[in-house]
């Protein structure tokens, strides 16, 4: 029988006020169903049970979803009979990778002076940031195209490139953005009493305290460009097939399993990313 506190203050009679307190506690304790916590479990197992399976056929030794028996048939094929995959992988990892590094650069700068600093257009170009984030990737797509064109430029690595940072920056603007708006200002002015001058204030004081932010807008940034379809269609040229150019292009003719094996292995690499940067994070803050 468990244990109940409820039990000790229970007289003969009515319960006292000490009863009524412990009834209450014990009941606030208890493990209780809500309607939230169906919705998160339900949530979570629509995001995560197609993971499971890509996982699962990933080791099937058929082409097909019938198991037949457990292989690394295609974990084979990905390693040494891919070179078409790999090359589009790396593609996709150089672009989301230089990407993410100029639209985390220009984003943290952005929202550093748009907040701290009154200037002719300010509010316009707050307003403008988010464009980026609401306008359908379509429009965004063409509009980068006919830029391109009209400019001469030629399609291809250079301009995904361009395209991704350009959309990746309004995203590491506004979490960065958020950041700044639980800043404590006092420590600016306490580094300005100590003799730092505005770069030493910017790199010793603000960034590390702002960081992470800027890697949480880097992750982002990141994952938006491996991910990204519609607008690389329309901006890429001959030789800068990304990961998901590829994939697509192999659904005329069937998905071949050793995309399941890729999924599996990027899902293990992006779990052991997340687990540093969380431990890094941690030691980060910790440290100061």
């Amino acid at each position: 029988m468990k244990f109940n506190p409820y039990r000790l203050f229970v007289r003969r009679g009515r319960p006292s006020e000490n009863a009524k307190h412990a009834k209450r506690d014990w009941k606030r304790r208890a493990p209780q169903v809500s309607l939230s916590g169906v919705v998160l479990c339900l949530s979570l197992l629509f995001l995560f049970i197609p993971l499971f399976v890509i996982t699962f056929y990933s080791f099937n030794s058929a082409k097909d979803t019938t198991f037949q028996q457990f292989s690394f048939v295609w974990y084979e094929k990905l390693l040494f009979a891919s070179d078409d995959l790999w090359s589009a992988l790396f593609n996709s990892l150089f672009v989301a990778l230089t990407s993410s590094l100029v639209a985390t650069l220009l984003g943290t700068l952005a929202s550093i002076g748009i907040s701290w600093y009154k200037f002719f257009g300010r509010q316009y170009i707050q307003s403008v940031a988010f464009l980026p984030m609401v306008l359908p990737e379509v429009i965004m797509g063409v509009s980068l195209l006919i830029f391109f064109s009209g400019i001469k430029l030629s399609l291809g690595l250079f301009t995904i490139f361009i395209a991704h940072a350009t959309f990746c920056l309004p995203f590491v603007y506004l979490m960065v953005s958020a950041r700044l708006d639980e800043f404590d200002y006092s420590i600016i002015e306490a580094s300005h009493d100590l003799g730092a001058n505005e770069w030493q204030t910017l790199f010793k004081v603000i960034i590390p305290a702002i960081m992470p932010g800027i890697a949480g807008g880097f992750a982002m940034s990141v994952t938006m460009s491996l991910e990204d379809y519609v607008i690389t269609s329309l901006v890429s040229g001959p030789g800068s097939t990304t990961l998901p150019l590829y994939v697509y292009s192999m659904i005329r003719f069937g998905v071949s399993p050793v995309i399941n094996a890729l999924s599996f292995v990027l899902i293990l690499a992006i779990c052991a990313l997340v687990f540093v940067l969380r431990k890094g994070l941690k030691s980060f803050a910790s440290a100061r």
